[in-house]
């Protein structure tokens, strides 16, 4: 099952208007090709924006799919279009979003990694500074999808939501919201990261939970996905938690010849038992 390229929509802008707490900030979107993410990458973005990738049949559950990059890049083929055609090839309406990320120079990949190894926790500090914006986004898309939920043939109460890395933790901050209208009613952090946000117990209501990381992932977090799962889990909401030995950090859909290249079959399995698709 395959979706082309064709099924992507063109992308639809989440505000009237500049997005509400940057309204100063100066478009300047890039997309370029980052050979240190071997992947396709856009930066600078601005306004956010939700790029649907359409199936040929409709199952009436739609997901919404966040790339990570450390807030700075999104990795938008491995982390994004390609999570979304797979989705898509499977009868769900998926759509990509842009969210707001670190103003940064003609190479941002470059100048995170390079942040990265000279402070970290400065890094950390930076991207804690944007996340609460790109959470925002995350919220109005939920809404959004909703909203316009009929034009897509989607059922409003099947709205999912996908992150990995930075996109995991949007995921995970849109799941922790109290207002039931931008929250998911499922969600997949994807290698996600606990950093700068209280991960308290699951709002009620909350739905399923399906959560993928490595144990040699490279920035820590396998950790960060565990305590995740234990206080979905302990709080009496469903969570599958899916921990390979090997993989590293940042895989997406990119194939490495090791088990976590299957991620995304038992992704799969999990939304087929949740009757999903």
């Amino acid at each position: 099952m395959t979706v082309d390229e064709s099924a992507r929509c063109d992308p639809i802008p989440l505000y009237e208007g500049p997005a509400p707490g940057t309204e100063d900030w100066v478009d300047r979107r890039t997309s370029y090709y980052s050979e240190l993410f071997d992947n396709q990458v856009v930066t600078n973005v601005v306004v956010p924006t939700l790029t649907p990738v359409m199936p040929d049949e409709p199952n009436g559950t739609a997901i919404v799919v966040a790339p990570g990059g450390g807030f700075h890049a999104l990795s938008i083929e491995s982390e994004g279009f390609e999570v979304a055609e797979w989705l898509a090839a499977r009868g769900v309406t998926a759509f990509v979003l842009e969210y707001r990320l670190v103003p940064s120079g003609d190479d941002a990949v470059a100048e995170l990694i390079t942040k990265m190894v000279g402070d970290l926790d400065g890094v950390f500090v930076e991207m804690n500074r944007i996340a609460p914006l790109a959470a925002a986004d995350g919220r109005t898309a939920v809404r959004w999808v909703r909203e316009h939920a009929a034009e897509f043939a989607v059922d409003p109460g099947r709205v999912g939501f996908i992150g990995f890395s930075a996109g995991g933790n949007v995921t995970m901050r849109v799941a922790l919201t109290e207002d039931a209208a931008e929250r998911p009613d499922f969600v997949a952090p994807i290698y996600a990261s606990v950093r700068g946000y209280e991960l308290g117990a699951p709002p009620a209501g909350s739905g399923p939970m399906f959560i993928v990381a490595a144990t040699d992932d490279s920035l820590g977090l396998a950790d960060d996905s565990v305590l995740i799962y234990d206080t979905w889990r302990k709080a009496g909401s469903s969570a599958e938690l899916h921990m390979y030995a090997t993989g590293g950090h940042g895989f997406g859909m990119k194939q490495q010849g090791l088990p976590s290249d299957s991620w995304i079959d038992r992704f799969g399995d999990w939304l087929t038992a949740n009757a999903l698709i």
